[in-house]
């Protein structure tokens, strides 16, 4: 069973920031992508950022401007710097690391609250 350590998250008030981190064992090799997604209640599972192959990124219209996620070279680590949150930004996040192969894996998910 391979586990991705999230860290990070918490509450936060509307306009504050927190910064997420998440980590998998050197036994991931070949990735081709690392990131983040989050799931509200009531809601689907969706893209926060990603970070490719190719070191591209790519992030949700809901987050463009405020978030920012980053990846450590050579290393299965990603983070998010989640910056003028709202209370829409309330959420699970999940951590995701996929395979060239196709195999994918997930953090356990990691509550974000935000207050007004």
């Amino acid at each position: 069973q391979v586990q991705l350590v999230e860290s990070g998250g918490g509450h936060a008030q509307t306009g504050g920031s927190l910064r997420l981190s998440c980590s998998g064992p050197e036994s991931i090799s070949a990735v081709a992508a690392m990131g983040w997604f989050r799931q509200a209640p009531g809601k689907q599972r969706e893209l926060v950022a990603v970070v490719n192959i190719g070191g591209t990124t790519r992030y949700s219209d809901a987050v463009k401007d405020r978030f920012a996620v980053s990846v450590v070279n050579g290393k299965n680590t990603v983070n998010l710097q989640m910056n003028n949150l709202t209370p829409s930004d309330t959420a699970v996040y999940y951590c995701y690391i996929g395979r060239l192969s196709g195999r994918y894996y997930w953090g356990q998910g990691i509550q974000v609250t935000v207050s007004s």
